[in-house]
């Protein structure tokens, strides 16, 4: 049988090293504080250095679109993000680039949207790479943003293609001006004799408000 004096002394064992713990927490925590900084530091230069990269990858597809479209796109940067917006008679389309990194700010997170209204052929909408934030490979971040750029271009490219093959089948959103087939449309509504349809709940009560047309 085990002897008492054993179970006794581990007890006390236990006991002890609870409170050596309890002693070093404050210790423990102000030294995870001060690495979490220098951390969150590292990552703050590492935000600035992505943004140089995808900025001019941007701006390049805008001046590419250049006059194979009649659009109004805009390009938005900061540190942690850069969007990409177009709105045109084909869709309206938001291509996102933005740089996260984990609850323990061990890691940097590369993540691309991409939306596209009405969605009129099959899309990715979202990948992401990630790197160890001592690790983050400049040229690997920019091979993938300019894969996902690639590949917007080829999703836009099918986009104008069924365009061509689908226009006797397209409608018009009166506010939005955004044309897509009438069968994608999320309402419509008849208004002094003609039938209009609408890409969003949203642009059918805005339709609704600029012409005294009750909401049902």
């Amino acid at each position: 049988m085990p002897d008492l004096n054993d179970l006794a002394c581990r007890i006390d064992a236990e006991f002890s090293a609870a409170a050596e713990h309890v002693e070093k927490r404050p210790e423990e925590r102000a030294r995870d504080n001060r690495e979490r900084q220098q951390r969150l530091e590292r990552l703050s230069e590492a935000f600035e250095r992505l943004r140089e990269i995808w900025k001019p990858r941007l701006d390049l597809l805008v001046k590419k679109l250049g006059d194979r479209l009649q659009a109004t796109v805009r390009v938005v940067p900061t540190n942690r993000e850069a969007t990409f917006e177009l709105q045109s008679g084909l869709a309206c389309v938001r291509l996102r680039f933005s740089a996260l990194t984990d609850r323990d700010v061990t890691k940097l997170i590369l993540s691309n949207d991409l939306e596209i209204v009405p969605a009129l052929t099959y899309f990715d909408p979202h990948d992401e790479i990630e790197f160890a934030l001592d690790a983050v490979d400049a040229e690997a971040a920019a091979r993938w943003i300019d894969n996902r750029i690639v590949q917007f271009v080829q999703i836009y490219a099918s986009l104008i293609e069924n365009d061509v093959h689908l226009k006797d089948y397209m409608v018009e959103d009166p506010v939005t001006r955004v044309r897509f087939p009438a069968e994608a449309a999320a309402a419509s509504l008849e208004c002094d004799g003609e039938r209009h349809y609408f890409i969003t709940d949203e642009s059918r009560r805005e339709f609704q408000r600029l012409h005294g047309i009750g909401s049902n």
